[in-house]
């Protein structure tokens, strides 16, 4: 697509009795009208959900990231972002291009999205070549509004995002966390540098020079800051996570 034409094409869907529209001609009466149809929708993090597929909002009819979602099924839906992946879960999607003609238009969807939904995405199609000033903009935008933001170079890869939100819906963090061995020193390696500012070199110091994790715990600081690599902050760190309390006491 040549950069003189607009994101959005002209491209039939399997809901014909929608009119074809593009991303273009969105104007204010069809957001007025748009918005007699919805039901309105409390404030609330967490929207009843129950289906397999990905929400599309009527707005993005005729966005060619459609065609691109082919793993997953999706449907129209009255909702308020572009897209629901989730339960508590959605994406706004916006274009440079349009970005750049419209500045006011993603101003006025995250003040409709509220403080809707627990993981709010802005995924953006960078499509023009000085996109550095719009993704600094729009990374403020979306820190102020608690929105994670995500950023796709094509078509296909917002269509790859777009599925992968969905099927990864109810899958737990496992393969995003890190993998810790079986043996001895893994587990050990794991439980010490939760400290802050410990590191895998200072387990290996720690363990040279006491033996057992029992001596660890029982050193004094003084006597920890002859380690190699330790300071009296980092001392007092270690001792202090291994003898204060657990539980914090309530203020009165």
């Amino acid at each position: 697509m040549s950069d003189n034409e607009y994101l959005f094409e002209e491209i039939d869907f399997e809901f014909p009795e929608d009119k074809k529209r593009s991303f273009s001609q969105i104007n204010e009466q069809s957001d007025t009208t748009k918005k007699q149809n919805e039901p309105t929708f409390p404030i609330q993090k967490k929207i009843n959900y129950r289906t397999n597929r990905i929400l599309v909002n009527r707005c993005q009819k005729g966005n060619p990231v459609l065609l691109n979602i082919r793993n997953i099924a999706w449907e129209y839906s009255n909702i308020i972002p572009d897209f629901q992946v989730g339960e508590t879960s959605c994406v706004l999607y916006l274009s440079l291009k349009y970005h750049r003609l419209h500045p006011e238009y993603i101003f006025r969807r995250i003040e409709e999205l509220g403080n809707r939904y627990l993981l709010r995405i802005l995924l953006i199609f960078v499509d023009v070549t000085d996109n550095q000033l719009f993704i600094r903009e729009l990374t403020k935008l979306t820190m102020d509004n608690n929105i994670t933001i995500v950023i796709s170079w094509s078509i296909e890869e917002s269509g790859r995002y777009l599925e992968t939100f969905k099927s990864y819906e109810n899958k737990p963090p496992d393969l995003i966390k890190e993998k810790v061995d079986n043996d001895y020193y893994s587990k050990l390696s794991d439980f010490l540098t939760q400290v802050k500012s410990v590191n895998k070199t200072d387990v290996l110091t720690l363990i040279s020079n006491y033996g057992t994790v029992k001596r660890i715990v029982q050193a004094a600081p003084t006597s920890i800051v002859s380690c190699s690599g330790f300071g009296d902050q980092k001392a007092n760190r270690l001792v202090n996570a291994f003898h204060e309390p657990f539980i914090v006491k309530e203020k009165k």
